[in-house]
């Protein structure tokens, strides 16, 4: 029942996003000359990455406009198994793509994307919405710290065995009952407590791992600091932009803007997208 209300909600959301999108977007009747009209350019591939505690449903609204405008969309399975092993899954991933590509990471999402796209010429611009820029030698526990935040996140963990887990290692989840006022207090009650329900595990190890050579040294980045942030303290992030180079916007949202302020996570895209 909750999972088909949750899917419910974010179909209503995506249908009014993509109504907003084409009702603002009508073109011209007259189409311009065939001797002066540019010719055209294949639009990069984005590929949007999502965190832990979640899974690849989060960008349903945003992965939707974007494929209306035209735009080829992949919504990345994160294996949440490590960073050290994720990042190279999404890079020996992003090796199969021809051309030019928008990398997109939600949280610890943005961890990924900072090591995989190192090295790969085809990764254009890099888009943190509300994610970790680590910085190389830093983890994602370290840089919860930046700016002087501070979070209750691992307050509220709970931690469950998996098979082939590393001595010490575990799967984390944040505890259901704190799960929608920490993760998505901007949301109807009802999907967040759905998204609690159906979250997706991290290796507790993906807190501690030291992260590698940072992609946003070489590549352009977009960053999307969310004010009302509970999982990753603001101030870290607006620290982590900073010192990535990277073209901020700050939105009043909890930590899934992808979510509750999709039209301006879409204008970000966009803008990376030029």
């Amino acid at each position: 029942m909750f999972r088909h209300t949750r899917r419910v909600a974010l179909a209503a959301a995506a249908a009014t996003t993509l109504a907003l999108l084409i009702g603002g977007a009508a073109l011209p009747a007259t189409a311009e000359p065939a001797d002066t009209a540019r010719p055209s350019t294949p639009k990069p591939t984005i590929v949007l990455v999502h965190g832990a505690f979640a899974d690849s449903s989060g960008w349903s609204i945003v992965g939707t406009a974007l494929q209306a405008e035209g735009y080829p969309v992949i919504a990345f399975s994160n294996p949440l198994r490590g960073l050290t092993y994720d990042s190279e899954y999404l890079r020996q991933f992003l090796s199969t793509i021809e051309g030019p590509i928008v990398l997109v990471g939600h949280s610890y999402g943005g961890a990924l994307i900072t090591n995989a796209a190192t090295g790969n010429p085809n990764v254009k611009s890099l888009v943190y919405i509300a994610a970790y820029a680590l910085d190389a030698g830093e983890s994602v526990a370290q840089a919860n710290g930046l700016g002087g935040g501070h979070t209750d996140v691992t307050d509220h963990l709970v931690v469950r065995p998996f098979p082939g887990a590393s001595e010490g290692d575990a799967d984390a989840y944040i505890d259901p009952a704190a799960f929608p006022e920490l993760f998505a207090q901007d949301l109807p009650l009802v999907v967040a407590q759905n998204m609690a329900a159906t979250q997706r595990p991290g290796a507790f190890a993906s807190l501690v791992t030291p992260s590698g050579e940072p992609a946003w040294k070489t590549i352009p980045s977009w960053y999307m600091v969310a004010t009302q942030d509970r999982i990753i303290p603001p101030e870290a992030e607006r620290a982590m932009a900073e010192r990535a180079g990277a073209k901020v916007v700050e939105v009043k949202s909890s930590h899934v803007p992808m979510i509750s302020q999709p039209l301006k996570v879409l204008s970000l895209i966009r803008s990376a997208a030029k």
